[in-house]
């Protein structure tokens, strides 16, 4: 018995878990319900049902706490007749209701606990009723005093919702009652079928209108357009940042490159400037002339330069000349190219003549093309 009731506990739990929904917080005053109910009720064991079934009538005021779950306070009366109690001679009473019972109900309903709750109820439906009273029995005075007495209820709800907006609900409701304080010498058990009455009603309810505008639960819209937004203006800026973040990785990245590019270049810088540490220049002159032209003077401040950024370099300047003309013309016009050189470094550059030596080679062999021998090169000396 044990392991059947903990697997119908856990059966119960793994449908309960499977049919959650998140529904739209509720006022205390939404998803209340009054009931108006009729039906018959008769012994459920010992007694012929049809000869001593009575009416009974009723009403229930019900709060819907979850789309699964209620409570619900449930009092009914029975008609009084002359065959209501045999065990107390079956003699009538004066009231028109010979018994009457207050019941508190935990009602479930099974649809929305096993297959969850869609939005608004179904057009058929089927709840569990189970509930706790107090009962009060009339008699006439030779019988004795009225009697109480402690009851319990177990039944279903099979309930048809109508319209569409579900406000009014037709159920069928057949239960059992039983009568937990009156003795029996049949059994010691106060769930005795000889103690017990079996109910069917009819019941007509109507489903108050709640706060939301329904007259049901309303599943909860979660997503809120606002939040969205501002989600979404998060996720953009944090795509933004991972952009930057990933641009600043790839320059971190790429600086070891650029750093062997810049060493490169300055290694390039360095052969240029080794290779023109001591450079060696060239001025040219015009057939016959030794006055350096416009064109030259680039030329000799290049070693001019050079000379003032370098206080202990020295230059040597050989003129020479093409072969025309004679060997005397050759030699003194190569001497003057040397000297106009230096005149320029001296005169115009403010280099020290002791820095400067320079002399006429005559006729060059320097270039194989003769009339490119018309030149004075300076030779810079460490």
């Amino acid at each position: 018995m044990k392991k059947i009731l903990l697997l119908a506990a856990l059966f119960l739990g793994f449908g309960a878990a499977n049919a959650q929904v998140t529904v739209e917080g509720s006022k205390f005053s939404d998803n209340w319900s009054l009931t108006l109910k009729g039906g018959v009720v008769s012994p459920f064991q010992g007694y012929s049902v049809i000869p001593h079934s009575r009416g009974v009538f009723g009403v229930e005021l019900k709060k819907q706490i979850t789309p699964i779950f209620g409570l619900a306070l449930d009092y009914s009366a029975t008609v009084n007749t002359s065959s209501w109690n045999v065990r107390k001679g079956g003699v009538k009473s004066s009231n028109v209701f010979d018994a009457s019972n207050l019941v508190l109900e935990g009602v479930t309903n099974l649809n929305n606990l096993f297959a969850g709750y869609k939005g608004s109820p179904r057009l058929f439906e089927i709840e569990t009723v189970l509930g706790a009273g107090w009962a009060h029995y009339y008699f006439p005075v030779h019988q004795g005093q009225d009697e109480n007495a402690l009851t319990a209820k177990a039944g279903l709800n099979l309930n048809f919702n109508l319209g569409e907006a579900k406000a009014w609900t037709i159920g069928v409701k057949p239960a059992v009652v039983w009568n937990l304080s009156e003795p029996s010498k049949q059994s010691s058990n106060s769930f005795n079928a000889n103690l017990a009455n079996l109910e069917l009603t009819v019941g007509v309810t109507y489903h108050f209108k709640n706060s939301n505008g329904t007259h049901s639960f309303k599943i909860a819209d979660l997503s809120n357009q606002g939040e969205i937004d501002a989600l979404n203006a998060r996720i953009n800026a944090l795509r933004g940042e991972l952009a930057d973040t990933k641009r600043a990785l790839d320059e971190c990245n790429n600086r070891p490159a650029q750093v062997k590019e810049v060493v490169k270049e300055v290694e390039v810088v360095k052969e240029v400037a080794k290779k023109s540490e001591v450079p060696e220049t060239i001025i040219t002159f015009d057939q016959g002339k030794s006055v350096i032209s416009k064109a030259q003077y680039p030329n000799v401040q290049r070693v001019a330069t050079y000379l003032k950024s370098h206080k202990d370099a020295k230059v040597t300047i050989l003129g020479y000349a093409s072969p025309e003309g004679s060997k005397e013309i050759n030699e003194k016009l190569s001497k003057a190219r040397a000297n106009a050189v230096k005149d320029m470094l001296i005169n115009t550059y403010k280099i020290s003549a002791d820095r400067i030596s320079a002399d006429g080679q005559g006729v060059g062999d320097v270039f194989e093309e003769p009339d490119w021998n018309r030149v004075s090169i300076c030779t810079i000396e460490k």
